[in-house]
């Protein structure tokens, strides 16, 4: 089977696309952050893809999706945190509850 740059892209757009429509389309915190994380692993697959078909790029790539995946990690990580400390103040996961942070 030919696998060819052109469907891991289409792939990754497909992914992207479902991200941001999770992000704009959802109220939860949580689910936004999730959303959030299928958007870098997309913007990973495409690194990863152009990676493995440009032949100069191979290693440059995978340290990229690396520091990728890093930032993904503590973006979570603190995401995270956040949600729940406004959680347990507002006892509410709905970003639109957020809007009086000094309440």
């Amino acid at each position: 089977m030919s696998s060819s740059l052109d469907s891991y892209l289409v792939l990754s757009g497909l992914l992207f696309a479902i991200g941001t429509f999770g992000f704009l389309a959802r109220r939860n915190a949580i689910s936004m952050l999730m959303s959030i994380e299928l958007m870098l692993n997309a913007v990973n697959l495409t690194i990863v893809a152009f990676g493995a078909f440009i032949p100069t790029l191979n290693v440059q790539a995978s340290v990229i999706a690396l520091m990728v995946i890093a930032v993904a990690a503590a973006e979570a990580t603190v995401g995270l945190a956040i949600v729940m400390a406004i959680y347990r103040n507002k006892k509410t996961p709905l970003v639109d509850e957020y809007d009086a942070m000094k309440d």
